[in-house]
């Protein structure tokens, strides 16, 4: 694993320690900066200067970044210091359908019923209609409503079309406190899936000001049959084990990382199977339709508190449409995917697609964790 140069911090399993611990790198070593101070991410979060009070802490190096991302990878992760998730006690918040021309494929899902054999021709007829009018389509807009009337008289509207270019976000709860799986780790897929991708999504850590002090990189594993059968069904399709990744790190907002390099943005996805199937995709910030403070004053406000701050991941352009065995039924994971989510400023995040009843069961919870930083003498 290689970082770009800027200010990173994350979490790292200690054998030693039987938990977590903060950590921030530091010429190529892993540094833990645990202390009373910020026993955890969230505390270190909720700090009003982050980057300076991580430029200052005393640490311990506990290995080079090189080994422990070895030995993050799994199964070997279960057995060794591991990198985790970058979060722990906030809320994880994701945001549906902020890409307008993506927008087209959640409305093929809805069409086609969760069905793959179905999509080639609803895509057809779709873009026919609409063609290149969601390219760089600012939700809420006058031009967005123009489009929405344009779709309502051809029978087309649904749901997906609302948040995607309506007034109103999608905000969802992607997964539970804890469970996300960092670096090297499984990613999980329901077993009753059949049709399913990756998507390549910027996170944003947000402290419970709603201030954004970071970002990072995620895979908000997407179940489309399910979700594509009923809209009811979002939290199974995306709520599983192991089926949200986030890592390797986060990067702190500082004078030379700030939102315009997130708005900026360029997301390479690749996919690379046993089978010797090899998928490139791509994800640009710069057509997302709705500005990422957006959806930030969208998540928290007076209409709703989050104590301990979110992590928020901002939708993904990427939408594969390649067809990997049937003609007609585009991409779907097979058991063993490799795949990495990249960008410049932000590093990358490596994950193996497995079933969320394969992947290591998530244990360690938010009573866990408290019993065990009461035991170091950190809370």
């Amino acid at each position: 694993m290689r970082l770009p140069a800027g200010l990173f911090v994350g979490r790292l399993w200690r054998l030693d320690l039987e938990g977590p611990s903060v950590v921030t790198v530091r010429d190529g070593q892993v540094i833990d900066i645990t202390c009373r101070a910020f026993p955890t991410m969230r505390d270190l979060l909720e700090q009003d200067d982050p980057v300076s009070l991580v430029r200052e802490a005393d640490g311990t190096a506990v290995g080079s970044l090189e080994e422990i991302a070895a030995q993050s990878v799994e199964p070997a992760g279960n057995a060794a210091a591991h990198l985790l998730a970058p979060c722990d006690l906030q809320a994880v918040k994701a945001c549906g359908v902020t890409f307008a021309r993506s927008m087209v494929e959640r409305v093929i899902e809805e069409r086609a019923a969760g069905n793959p054999a179905l999509a080639e021709k609803i895509r057809a007829r779709v873009a026919s209609i609409i063609g290149d009018s969601l390219r760089n389509l600012k939700a809420g807009s006058a031009e967005a409503a123009k489009v929405k009337a344009a779709l309502i008289e051809e029978g087309l509207w649904s749901q997906y079309l609302e948040v995607g270019i309506g007034p109103d976000a999608e905000v969802f709860s992607k997964a539970q406190t804890l469970s996300s799986v960092g670096w090297g780790a499984s990613v999980g897929l329901h077993p009753i899936s059949k049709w399913n991708n990756p998507e390549p999504e910027v996170v944003l850590a947000v402290d419970s000001r709603g201030r954004i002090k970071g970002a990072t990189l995620g895979n908000d594993v997407n179940l489309r049959d399910l979700e594509g059968r009923s809209a009811l069904l979002l939290s199974k399709a995306k709520d599983n084990n192991a089926s949200s990744a986030i890592g390797p790190f986060v990067r702190l907002f500082d004078d030379g990382f700030g939102m315009d390099d997130i708005r900026d943005a360029e997301l390479a996805l690749r996919i690379e199977g046993e089978d010797g199937f090899v998928l490139d995709g791509h994800s640009s910030m710069k057509e997302i339709s709705r500005d990422p403070l957006d959806l930030v004053a969208q998540t928290l406000g007076r209409h709703h508190q989050y104590p301990d701050g979110f992590v928020l991941y901002l939708g993904t352009l990427f939408a594969p449409v390649e067809d990997r065995d049937m003609p007609g039924e585009g991409f779907t994971h097979k058991i063993g995917d490799r795949v990495s989510i990249s960008t410049p400023a932000l590093g990358t995040l490596t994950n193996t697609v497995r079933l969320s009843t394969e992947c290591p069961p998530w244990s360690f919870g938010i009573a866990a964790l408290m019993r065990n930083l009461a035991k170091r003498g950190l809370i």
